[in-house]
């Protein structure tokens, strides 16, 4: 009686839990595009939408992407096989054990007409995907605790998912073995499926028990070891013809097996105190808990991650209605894992190793975003992180390329942006003006919608900026000039640098190297960085400077026409001269910024030149 109202408790949670959360996909707003449509018109637009798919050729594109992205996971395989294994373990070994396992009464039981949950190959295939979990939990723990990937961030939601599952999984394990070994459970079983009556059929119940105790690990208080072969050959007999067709022997329940096996010192004990029933409740009240919680969790992935994967896989921005991008817009961020992969690979993490604001990192900007679209309340100083996460974000789209869910991060960028702006926030101290013009998307918005924030925001830092307008010149983190980086041959190329990493991905002298960056301390983008930071000191430090080989590779190649290998110049000879200046002087020069022009890099070529003659 309690167990079913517990269940349909939590079954009703849930239900509840899945409509409304289904109802903030068509209700909740985000970015500017978002106002021009009610939750009916998004409802309507994703009911046609998903006809038209049905209905049309895209139907075998969303074939290919639920077999690939969804079953098989590849894109989380291209960037990270270890965590690849971990999702593969935890969503198959879940899965499987939810349908063949926790609904064997409604597919199982369907499905095989002599479905015993104690037979083979069910006790063999419940304890392999419950040992699959396991390991994914084990790869989970070890990436988070021991391994720590970098910026990978644990939140509370983390800790809970991984210790829900511990939980049921441990528990069902636990409860499996001591039943094994439990002798209440092995009286239950004959009085409820052997036929044999306590008093007339003693002698062949106790031939039974002592045939158990000697092959199916049951520890009994009522007969011991060594036993009678002919005692044993009366309970085999008796075993064939009333248990053997539901019961297969524990050794297949491999996992539940060994704990039978470890705890049969203290089986009686554990008997006495009735731990199966306690395991019982713990496990089921595990699973209930998980179940109505399920909606509200981070585990809701499990839901929207395959659903998200399927909208882009079929919804192209160039011919899809408005209302459906709004709709996969809000869905995306349910889909998001936290798994910090875009973290990892993301071009402005340099920023975040400096400034230490989490919220450059994408995977914190996703927290923060769906707290936007909640509509709740944020203070000053978070608003202000936020800022500066949002407008440090160089739109490379690499973020979006490496997501394993398929989410369209550069997308929701664009629509933070635009929130912000439209509240006139931010205060425009982190933004370049390329970033600035760059950094809205002009080209999916009204042009008073487009107009309304940038007038806003002009208004904002016309008193503390003189040279707003003029694209040339950057706007400094900390709101002061950088004398020193602005007298950089080429300075007036590298402030649009975007961090793609090309300089560093041709470079000869880090192909060079299997660790390139242990060797030559910064690379060639981070040093760019660096510079568009205003921290020129640091710039001058790393041993990349004295290894560049000056082949203009990344000059060439940049797509920004940032002058790479000539600010590299410039950083050597400004090197070299705080290197030979008296300390008072060097600390003079590093504080007014005094920088080599060009003309004394074309010197200090000349002079390379007649050296090497």
């Amino acid at each position: 009686m309690v167990f079913n109202v517990l269940l349909y408790i939590s079954l009703g949670i849930f239900i509840l839990g899945l409509i409304y959360k289904v109802y903030t996909w068509f209700s909740m707003k985000i970015g500017i595009s978002a106002q021009d449509y009610t939750p009916a018109q998004r409802f309507s637009a994703a009911v046609k939408g998903t006809a038209g798919v049905i209905f049309s050729s895209k139907i075998l594109r969303l074939i290919k992407a639920f077999i690939l992205d969804v079953v098989f996971q590849r894109r989380a395989l291209k960037e990270d096989f270890l965590r690849w294994m971990m999702h593969m373990f935890l969503y198959g070994g879940f899965m499987l054990l939810l349908l063949m396992h926790a609904l064997e009464n409604f597919i199982s039981a369907k499905l095989f007409s002599d479905y015993h949950s104690t037979v083979n190959p069910f006790m063999f295939l419940r304890d392999l995907f419950g040992f699959m979990v396991l390991i994914g939990i084990g790869i989970a723990i070890f990436r988070r605790f021991i391994m720590k990937v970098p910026r990978l961030k644990t939140s509370g939601m983390d800790v809970y998912a991984i210790l829900i599952v511990v939980v049921i999984i441990f528990s069902g394990i636990f409860l499996e073995g001591v039943k094994i070994t439990s002798h209440t459970a092995f009286q239950g079983m004959v009085a409820d499926y052997a036929g044999l009556d306590e008093d007339s059929d003693a002698e062949e119940i106790a031939a039974l028990e002592s045939y158990w105790v000697e092959n199916y690990d049951l520890v009994s208080p009522n007969v011991q070891k060594p036993f009678d072969e002919d005692v044993l050959e009366e309970g085999s007999d008796s075993n064939d013809a009333n248990c053997a067709d539901c019961h297969s022997r524990p050794g297949w329940a491999f996992t539940g097996d060994a704990v039978a096996k470890t705890i049969k010192p203290f089986a009686l004990a554990l008997d006495d105190v009735n731990a199966a029933n306690i395991l019982w409740y713990i496990h089921f009240l595990a699973c209930f808990i998980g179940l109505a919680y399920l909606p509200f969790s981070k585990m809701f992935h499990i839901v929207s991650t395959p659903v998200s994967l399927l909208a882009n896989a079929v919804m192209e921005k160039e011919t899809a209605n408005p209302a459906n991008i709004v709709t996969r817009q809000v869905m995306e961020l349910d889909a998001c894992t936290h798994c910090g992969t875009c973290s990892l690979r993301c071009s402005a993490s340099t920023s975040f190793d400096i400034v230490g604001n989490e919220y450059i990192l994408p995977s914190e900007k996703m927290t923060f975003l769906k707290t936007l679209a909640r509509g709740k309340h944020l203070s000053d100083d978070k608003l202000h992180a936020i800022q500066e996460g949002v407008y440090l974000c160089t739109n490379c789209d690499r973020c979006t390329v490496v997501c394993p869910s398929g989410i369209n991060l550069k997308e929701l960028w664009f629509n933070v942006r635009e929130d912000l702006l439209q509240r006139e926030m931010p205060e425009l101290l982190t933004l370049s003006p390329f970033s600035f013009y760059r950094g809205l998307n002009r080209n999916n918005i009204a042009a008073d919608d487009y107009r309304k924030p940038i007038e806003a925001a002009n208004r904002s830092v016309a008193c503390n900026f003189e040279q707003l307008m003029d694209k040339t010149t950057p706007i400094s983190l900390s709101g002061q000039k950088r004398d020193v980086s602005d007298q950089l041959p080429g300075a007036d190329t590298f402030v649009h640098c975007f961090g793609c990493q090309t300089c560093t991905t041709v470079c000869p002298v880090v192909m060079n190297y299997e660790n390139p960056q242990e060797v030559v301390g910064l690379l060639p983008h981070q040093i760019m960085n660096c510079l568009g930071l205003g921290l020129t000191e640091m710039a001058t430090g790393p041993q990349m400077l004295w290894d560049c080989l000056t082949c203009y590779q990344c000059q060439e190649h940049c797509p920004q026409n940032v002058k790479v290998t000539e600010v590299l110049y410039g950083l050597k000879n400004l090197s070299i001269k705080n290197a030979c200046m008296p300390a008072k002087e060097e600390t003079e020069v590093s504080g007014s910024a005094s920088m080599p022009t060009e003309e004394d890099v074309t010197a200090s070529e000349e002079s390379e030149e007649k050296n090497m003659t």
